[in-house]
């Protein structure tokens, strides 16, 4: 993996270190220098982010990239080896209970009571954050409804569903309002459209001011709920931006969807012949009944020009019709971690 720092992360680490005092104190969350050693093995490495209210953060990599460390760090799961985080103005590191006081945490696995029943569980948790008692019973039903849980609160929790617990999880980190809400993969095992729901939910927080940080696995669920992702490997950001600036940025080329006027071998082999032509960097991907698309590699053509080339190829009755689209948030997301060889188990 190459050590050159992109410069979107470096103009993030520089931003965060010339934050003010004032500065610090207004952000929701602010990194400076975080890493975590295990022993002699560095799992998270110098990250500087600053996260302000409505937005939503997505922190992409694959397993063993130092996702888990550094949201346990975030969190005070795990003591940080070096550097420090900033939660509304308080550190983690000198004063865990004040900076705490802020966040909402919906952990990768499910740290529920399950011998008691959903709305027990959220009766408990809504005491703990200091709702009061007169309003607890209306907060726990409209948050289950716009989850998708009401039908079962009154079930003890080892009947739930391992959706259904992703489900409850989510809505305690919600509960009491707080600033910043971290979500690790909340979505797993939830069905399509109970996932729609809480994406629904999530944007609804991020609009009303609060700041999310979210982990996942689904390019799709960072696609529709974050403002900016970082892709991290080897415990390090290794971009940085929002989904489109970074598609912008670090797609190669683009996808060519043709249709065919007929499904024929000869119409096949005259369609490829003029795409060769027309882009000398295309490779045919996929062909299915009168459907085949090309990848083309190339960065320099503009849009424009590829859109006037087919529009050629249709006016000549070449084609009957045809798509270019860009390239996906998951091929970026390969680019990056196709050389993270670690296999450290829940880094």
């Amino acid at each position: 993996m190459s050590t050159t720092v992109d410069n979107d992360v470096e103009d993030e680490i520089k931003r965060i270190k010339e934050l003010s005092n004032i500065e610090m104190k207004k952000a929701n969350l602010a990194l400076q220098g975080l890493s975590k050693f295990y022993g002699n093995n560095l799992a998270v490495n110098q990250l500087y982010l600053g996260v302000n209210t409505s937005e939503c953060f997505g922190l992409l990599g694959v397993n063993g990239a130092g996702k888990t460390s550094t949201f346990k760090m975030l969190t005070g799961d795990e003591i940080i080896s070096s550097g420090d985080v900033w939660i509304r103005g308080k550190s983690m590191k000198n004063n865990m209970t004040g900076a705490q006081k802020s966040i909402g945490y919906c952990p990768q696995f499910d740290a529920l009571m399950f011998d008691i029943s959903g709305r027990e569980n959220l009766k408990i948790f809504s005491l703990i954050r200091g709702i009061p008692i007169d309003e607890i019973n209306e907060i726990i039903d409209k948050i289950s409804r716009e989850l998708g849980f009401h039908m079962h609160l009154d079930k003890k929790v080892k009947a739930y569903s391992g959706g259904n617990k992703r489900k409850i999880s989510t809505a305690l980190s919600v509960l009491g309002d707080p600033d910043l809400i971290f979500l690790d993969e909340p979505t797993t095992g939830i069905d399509p459209y109970s996932k729609r729901q809480l994406w629904t939910v999530i944007n609804k927080i991020r609009n009303s001011g609060k700041s999310v940080i979210l982990t996942s696995h689904s390019m799709e669920e960072c696609e529709a709920l974050c403002t900016r992702i970082a892709i991290m490997a080897a415990g390090e950001f290794k971009c940085l931006g929002s989904v489109q600036h970074l598609k912008n940025k670090f797609s190669k080329g683009f996808n060519l969807t043709i249709k065919m006027k007929r499904d024929d071998e000869s119409e096949l082999l005259q369609i490829n012949k003029r795409v060769y032509e027309l882009f000398a960097s295309a490779e045919l991907k996929e062909k299915y009944m009168d459907l085949i698309t090309f990848h083309v590699s190339s960065t320099t053509l503009k849009w424009s020009e590829v859109f006037e080339m087919m529009s050629q190829l249709k006016s000549e009755h070449t084609i009957k019709d045809f798509t270019v689209t860009q390239m996906s948030l998951e091929q970026v997301f390969l680019h990056f971690t196709k050389d993270d060889k670690r296999e450290v188990e829940n880094v």
